[in-house]
């Protein structure tokens, strides 16, 4: 199934489920109101809201509307935790004698308390930021206990979400305690949240091999593989930010910018970009996002059917107007 939240005032939005095409959704009030009720009751809740589902999708919802992405928030709003990860063997990490599968496994975390949606600015303040961003897919879990296994994390997958992490380069590698969380500033979302059996046989060992594109000022950036050269899977990122800890329902965790080895499938974040140019002509050519710049990103099934909607926002520094 399909959810998405919808801008009401409230912190938290109000839960909408949306149909498989994205063009007609309806309340689930009288279910949930709340997307984080759903994930903290969900053998209850889920089987409700797919019955709506199905419903909606055969055109037998009375009071069903037009799905409007401008009005969503981040599908969750707000989460318990966002953990961040590098888990594509092709992303331009620095090579410190580890093996790609260690690397892929290494986790961040990250600031959950105000997720953007698909169409909010991403605000920030400061010069010399070399703001970058990072596209790529998210996993919402629901509760896992410490030293869960892959199978029981891989179980656990309540959502999957499309995603762009904005990134400070400036701040990465620095060894001041807490730096490494400011590089982190905001994630922001796509507008609908999908059951993993929503993809059918495009999900399969923890990745969803999906087509992401990828444009920025409404140039092409990237068409990539989500699923090819993901070098660890959702289940297995989860079995290891579990290892000696629990996961409470609603916890978040993201993949990084998508990377294939295939360097014709373009790129997911700049940093990639610079790097290629680098090897190619000796110096980086791209540069970092700049005020007034646009992102739009969007991943689609094999049919060319959009799955979870599109980011699509702009970068605002010191509080500007666009």
């Amino acid at each position: 199934m399909k959810l998405a939240t919808y801008k009401d005032g409230s912190r938290d939005g109000l839960l909408v489920v949306v149909s498989r095409d994205l063009r007609q959704a309806c309340h689930a009030t009288q279910t949930a109101s709340r997307m984080q009720q759903v994930l903290d009751d969900w053998n209850f809740i889920s089987p409700q809201l797919e019955d709506c589902y199905r419903q909606l999708n055969a055109g037998r919802v009375p009071h069903a509307f037009a799905f409007d992405p401008a009005r969503c928030m981040a599908p969750l709003p707000r989460a318990f935790q966002r953990v961040d990860a590098a888990a594509y063997a092709g992303h331009m990490a620095p090579d410190d004698g580890t093996s790609a599968q260690a690397r892929a496994l290494r986790l961040w975390q990250a600031g959950s308390d105000g997720l953007l949606g698909p169409e909010e600015p991403v605000t920030l303040s400061g010069a010399g930021l070399q703001i970058d961003f990072e596209a790529g897919l998210a996993a919402v879990c629901g509760d896992l206990p410490a030293g869960a296994s892959a199978a029981q994390a891989l179980e656990g997958i309540r959502l999957l979400l499309l995603c762009n992490g904005v990134r400070l380069r400036q701040l990465e590698g620095h060894s001041d305690e807490g730096t490494d969380l400011l590089s982190r500033p905001a994630m922001a979302f796509g507008p609908v949240a999908v059951t993993p059996d929503e993809l059918g046989d495009a999900w399969r060992e923890g990745r969803a091999h999906l087509n992401l594109q990828v444009q920025g000022n409404g140039r092409k950036l990237g068409l990539l593989d989500t699923g090819a050269d993901m070098e660890a899977g959702f289940d297995q990122l989860l079995e290891r930010l579990c290892r000696f800890r629990p996961a409470a329902a609603g916890s978040l965790l993201a993949a990084g910018p998508v990377s294939n080895r295939d360097r014709r499938k373009g790129v997911a974040c700049l940093k990639d970009k610079r790097a290629l140019e680098m090897q190619d002509h000796g110096s980086a050519e791209t540069p970092w996002l700049q005020h007034g710049d646009s992102l739009r990103i969007e991943a689609r099934g094999r049919d060319g059917q959009s799955i979870f909607g599109a980011i699509d926002h702009d970068i605002v520094v010191n509080g500007e107007c666009a």
